[in-house]
Formats: structure tokens, sequence, C-alpha cells
């Protein structure tokens, strides 16, 4: 059986070096010299000269030695960008006075090096896994042959061998299971069959490097990686048949290279746009010309959306990896992106214990928040690897056309991330957002945002990211910061009240947004065509107070700049001008937890006080603002003062029920700015303001909904949105 494991190691090596890249390795083994150190040029004339006569002048060749600087700064160079383009090289070689074809040769050198390094370290690990089967094996058979039989103490007969026995068999069924697998799919790929899917996929470009040397060379392994550590299909949900899954992995292979070079590749692939909130735009003619094939042809039905952002954020690039690939840290983190997400199948569960490999069959429903524009729902397979040292690269690519039916309304081509590891826990992320989309659908008061690619694009996906982790940072704080004021006094109070702001901003989110496939349900003829009105049933939840919720809201432009209509929302001072619950009386903040380097990134806990009513008097209400460049939300909470005595002592959030209301505050398009990030511009131009209410109309969950109910909550939302645009539009005027 041990044989069995070894001979998975043999496969995983042969799978490197294949017929098709034999070429690329005698290649690199003629221009290998001293570890790039040195490098072979071609003769001069005077050097011909003095050649000797039996030796034919084209044989001659002489050595350079690089120079440690010049050493120094290829290698700086190497780690930002590991197959620099032909300007790339000649700049560099002017720079460092070589010849573009010496500076092609050394990082030819220094890839096949790096290749090398990465099959030693996969085959160690391989090597690791061997040897930890190989001693559960003898274990098992250790204590088969040391069994007692338990009437009589003597040795066990045969069939009296109950736990370790069917362990065993297990074991060995499992084995043999995932050697006949491994045998089955290597010698589609890397022998005799030579069964391909270039007939299915297209491949990529001829001067693109090949989607298969990334898919089996030296440096990634994918086939060793998906079936060597006994991992294939672990978790995996019946969706793809046998003949498809060996498309996807092709599929996904292509979608990374994709990635990578769109990643890393400069102007004029990459072009800035204009406008205030700027993000770098695809030149499409280019795209056509470095990827002609691609992943299809794009429906003429569809419009094309491209951006890219890069930026430094507070979190180590291993955890970022681990949000990416675990499905509800995902949609936790993007909640105001991701309005549900779903894994369908495991492919492939990485190696050594990470993602590295990992392949994952996924659905998912990305948003705006406002019911005015529709979602966009994406069928996709998200693949993992690592990209050298301390660099991970995340890619999804839509499966539409894997089972043509109708033409989707949006479509993934290759999208993500790259990952690369800073100093001090930090990480730079280089994103890709590249869909395929169908807009007709989109109010025209959003279309400008949309159409610019702002609203789903890579800046708001950079941003969102860069502030959870700046959010993710102060819970894990374990010293309270200057800057929080208030009742809070134990960390563990800190940590507890900003989880209950999580779980009232992702619940805040998913009744939001244009999705109806949630818990809610839209109803019908309520009287307000723009306000959109859902109700849901609350039994069991914890969270919920239990009864009939309803659920309201509308989006509405204002000729406000999006950072005063965010600054007078937050306000605690400005609140009796708005909110209902107040009744007019004062808002005192009682504690305040900072999130991040803007002021308008936090948590606080508010007292209303009203002289008129004692019952109101100690009502509490919990907010959470957020602010970045694409968009801010306020939204907040009543919560029992009983319950939030029990958070604020470190108790368990979980069991206080909160019903979320508030507001998303977006820029009516790429020109505007809303003041996030830290910054103090504020350009003219207006906002796109949503505002949405959940309620709790009865408080018995088999209660029939009266329409009175519904005409209150349609009278709540629009006297709200009356005050606000009184308030705001005087204050502007």
């Amino acid at each position: 059986m041990f044989n069995s494991h070894q001979h998975l190691l043999d496969i995983s090596s042969s799978a490197q070096r294949t017929p098709d890249n034999e070429l690329d390795f005698i290649r690199d083994e003629e221009f290998d010299s001293n570890s790039g150190a040195d490098n072979m040029e071609a003769p001069n004339s005077g050097d011909d000269d003095q050649a000797e006569p039996n030796q034919p002048p084209n044989k001659k060749k002489r050595y350079h030695r690089h120079t440690q600087h010049q050493i120094q700064e290829m290698e700086s160079f190497y780690k930002e960008c590991n197959h620099p383009d032909d300007k790339q090289r000649k700049e560099l070689g002017r720079r460092l006075g070589l010849e573009p074809l010496q500076v092609k040769f050394w990082f030819q050198n220094k890839r096949t090096q790096m290749k090398a390094q990465h099959e030693r370290c996969e085959n160690t690990q391989l090597r690791n896994e061997n040897e930890k089967l190989r001693a559960e094996n003898i274990r098992y058979k250790e204590a088969l042959s040391n069994a007692a039989c338990p009437n009589c103490g003597g040795p066990a007969a045969l069939g009296e061998m109950s736990f370790d026995e069917h362990q065993l068999r297990i074991e060995n069924a499992r084995l043999r299971d995932e050697i006949d697998r491994i045998t089955g799919i290597a010698g589609k790929y890397v022998g005799k069959s030579g069964l391909g899917f270039s007939h299915q996929l297209p491949l990529p470009p001829p001067e693109a490097p090949r989607a298969l040397d990334l898919a089996f060379g030296p440096q990634s392994g994918l086939l060793g990686e998906m079936y060597a550590a006994g991992d294939l299909l672990r978790n995996a949900v019946t969706g793809l048949t046998d003949a498809e899954k060996p498309v996807v992995i092709e599929l996904a292979v292509t979608a990374m290279e994709e990635l990578i070079r769109m990643a890393q590749t400069e102007e004029p692939l990459w072009m800035p746009s204009s406008g205030i909130i700027s993000s770098e735009i695809l030149c499409e003619q280019e795209y056509a010309r470095i990827f002609p094939r691609g992943i299809g042809p794009k429906p003429a039905t569809l419009n094309s959306e491209a951006s890219r952002e890069s930026a430094v954020v507070i979190m180590n690039h291993i955890n970022l990896v681990e949000i990416l690939m675990d499905v509800n840290q995902w949609t936790t983190v993007f909640a105001g992106l991701v309005s549900k997400a779903m894994t369908l199948e495991v492919l492939s569960t990485g190696v050594a214990g990470n993602y590295n490999g990992a392949l994952q069959v996924m659905t998912a429903e990305f948003q705006v928040p406002s019911p005015l524009v529709p979602t966009r729902e994406n069928y996709f397979v998200r693949y993992c690897k690592q990209h050298g040292e301390g660099t991970w690269v995340v890619v999804d690519v839509s499966l539409d056309n894997l089972r043509p039916t109708s033409v989707p309304r949006c479509r993934r081509r290759p999208s993500g991330c790259l990952i690369r590891e800073m100093p001090n826990g930090y990480s730079r992320v280089i994103w890709v957002e590249h869909v395929e989309v169908d807009e007709k659908a989109v109010h025209d008061i959003y279309k400008p945002l949309v159409n610019s690619g702002i609203a789903f694009g890579a800046k708001r996906w950079v941003a969102t990211l860069d502030r959870q982790c700046e959010r993710l940072a102060s819970v894990l704080a374990i010293n309270i910061p200057t800057g929080d004021v208030g009742i809070i006094t134990c960390p563990a109070g800190r940590k507890s009240m900003l989880k209950l702001a999580e779980r009232m901003v992702m619940s805040f989110c998913a009744g939001v947004g244009a999705s109806t496939t949630h818990i809610w349900t839209t109803l019908s003829g309520s009287g307000a065509d723009d306000v959109r009105v859902m109700t849901r049933k609350s039994i069991d939840d914890p969270g919920r107070p239990p009864g009939i919720v309803l659920s309201a809201a509308t989006s509405f432009w204002l000729p406000v700049s999006p950072k005063r209509v965010f600054d007078f929302l937050r306000d605690e001072n400005s609140r009796n001008e708005w909110d209902i619950l107040s009744n007019g009386g004062i808002v005192q903040e009682m504690a305040h937890i900072a999130n991040g380097r803007d002021p308008g990134n936090c948590v606080s806990l508010l007292r209303v006080n009203t002289g008129t009513n004692s019952n109101q008097s100690n009502m509490l209400i919990l907010q959470e603002s957020t602010t970045d460049i694409t968009g801010s939300y306020v939204i907040y909470a009543p919560v029992d003062i009983a319950a939030m005595n029990v958070v604020l002592g470190g108790g368990d959030p979980d069991y206080v029920a909160l019903l979320p209301s508030g507001f998303a505050i977006l820029p009516d398009g790429p020109m505007n700015h809303h003041g996030g990030g830290n910054s103090d511009i504020d350009s003219p131009g207006g906002s796109l303001l949503t505002v949405a209410f959940q309620i709790l109309v009865d408080s018995v969950p088999t209660a029939k909904l009266s329409l009175g109910s519904v005409a209150t909550v349609n009278s709540l939302i629009k006297c709200t949105v009356e005050k606000i645009k009184g308030a705001v539009t005087s204050a502007n005027a």
C-alpha cells in the first residue's frame, strides 16, 4: 500500500517534466550559470580575430559575471515582476548597463532556480504525508497483532476485531480509491492517452506562458496538489460530472495565468480613469490582442466592466487567503457587496495544511445597497495558488459555458486578487474585476455609477477590504485606545460590542438590496411604487425578536455631497431632526469605539433622554457608521438595556435581539467624492441615499399581516425621507 504512495511521488515528479515542456527545461539549462550571477554573451569581432584556427567562430563564447549591484537590482525587480516584458527588460538593461538579452537570460535562470526550489519543497511535503500514513498504518497493524479476545483473553479470531480492524479496512479502501483516481487522471495529462481539452476550451496566446506549464510544471504541480494529500472531494457535493471536472481544472489554471498577467502588466493594458473616484480601467483593444481567445467571445447583449486597484492593508497575507477561501468569512467581510454565497463543490482543499492548490465551485450574488440596482448572480470556480515566496493569487472565473443554456445576465471573466506579503503583518493587494453584464434593469439615477464600474468594481472591493481590515484590527486590540470613550471598561466588553455591531451590519445589508432570495418575501400591491416592502417571520432565531417583521427600503437622489449627508446622519446632535425614535429628545453618546483611520468609522452606544416620556428615558441605540472612498453606511438598532449590560460586561452578544435600520450613501457618479479615507475633499455633486427600516409589527409569528401595518411602515419611511431632504437641503442652501 505504501509503495502506491511512493508511486504518487513518482507521478507528481513525472508530471513536472512532460514532452510538452521538455524544451523549456533544455533552454533553461543551456543558459543556467552560477545562480544567475554569470551570463553568456555572443563574441564580438575582436574575439573572432583572435580565435584559434580550428575553432569555428560561431562556437566561440564568453561569460559575463554581473556585479553585485546589478544582481541586487534584478533581485529587487524580480520580487515585483518575475516575467518582465520586452519594454521592462530594455529599461532595466539600460539602467544597469546590460543588454536586454542578458537581462532575459538572468530572469530565465532565476525562474528555473525558483521552480527547482518549489519542487524540492513540495516533494518534502509529500514525503512527510507519506511518512504520516506509514506510521498510522503501522499503528493499526500493531493494534491488530496485540488484540485479545474479550471473552477468553486469547488472540482474537477473525471477525472479532471491531474498531481497529474496521478503521484499517476503511483506510486501505480509501487509499486504493485515491490511487486509482491518481492513475486515471495522471494518465490523461502526463502520459499515455494524450487526451486534452483544447477542443472544449481555448488555449492562451502563444506569447503568454503556457497554461499547462503553470498547471503541471515544477512550481505548481496541480495534479500532485489535488490528489497527493488525499483531500480530493473530501467535502464535495454532487454537481459536476467526472467528465466536467478536468475541464473545470484546466479553465481554472488558464484563468490563473490570465489574472497574474493582468495584475502585473501596466500600460497600455491598463489606463488611468478620469474622475475623483478614479481607478485603472482596461483597454479592450489591448486585452483582445494579449488574450485573443480568453474564455470565449463576449455576448452582444452584455457590456464589459473591468477595473484594477491596489492597496496596502493591515492584515497578514495568510489570513487574507483564509478569508477569501472560507465562504462564510468572505460573505461577512464583504457583506455590503456579497448578499449571499455558497460553496457547491470542493475539488481540492490544497496541500500541506494550507490553501495552495485549493479549488472550489461556488455561487454568489453581488449587490449594491439599493433596491433599484439588480443583483448579479454568478456560478464560478475559485482557484487559490501560491505564486512564489510570500505571494498568493486567488482567481474566479464563470462556469456558465460549461453547460450553456441561455445567455447569463452576468459573467465573470478571470477576476480576483494577487496578495504579497509585506513587513509587520501588512499585505499588498492588487485586485482585478472583469465582468460582462446586462445593465438594462438598473434605475436611471444609478446608471452613471454602475456604468462607470465603480459600483461593483475593484476600487469598491479594495476599499471595503481595507476598511474591514482596520475594523478587525480594532476588534483584536488588547488595550482600549485613547480615542474610545464611555462606559466600556474592559477589552472583553469592547469585543462583544463590536461583534454585536457586526451582526447588525450584516442583517441590514441582507435586507437593503434588490435580492429577494433571502428569507424575506416581497409584498406586491403594498401601495407604494417607490418603496420596496418585504416581510419575514422570526420564530426560533435568538438574534431577532419573535414575530412578523416588515422591512421597507427606498432610494432617492439628493443634491448634496455624500460627505455632508454622512456627517449629518451620524451626528447624534442632529438626530432628533429625522429620527422618530428620538421623539425630539436629547441623544447622548454613552460609548464610542474607533474603527479605523477615518473618524467616521466607529461604533457608538446612544441614549435617548426625553423629559416628557419616562418610558423612553432609558432607551439605548447601537449605531455603527462606516465610510470609505466608494460609499458610507449609518446603521442603528434599538437595544434592550439589560441585554446591553451583559454585552458590555463581555457576555455573548448572539442572544441580543436586533432589528437594524439605517442608511447607505453612495456618490451619484465617478466625478463625485464622499469624503472618506481621511480626505477633506467635498466636491460638488449629488448623493444616492437608501433608507431602510426593519420593524416588528406583530409579536406572534403565526399572526396574519394587516394592510394597516404595511401602510404604517410606508408612512414612516416617507416621513423620514421628507425630514432628511428638508434638513440637508436647507443646511446646504
